[in-house]
């Protein structure tokens, strides 16, 4: 691999961590939201 690559790896990682990180809160969210919705019923 040449360095461009590497670096498009890098990115491409650092991208899938991020977007990772932002399903899980989602899904948190989306936990909460459901458990008070559930309760108020």
């Amino acid at each position: 691999m040449d360095a461009q690559h590497l670096k498009e790896l890098k990115a491409l990682q650092d991208e899938n961590s991020r977007l990772k990180r932002m399903f899980a809160d989602l899904s948190l969210d989306h936990r909460i939201l459901k458990d008070i919705i559930e309760k108020k019923l």
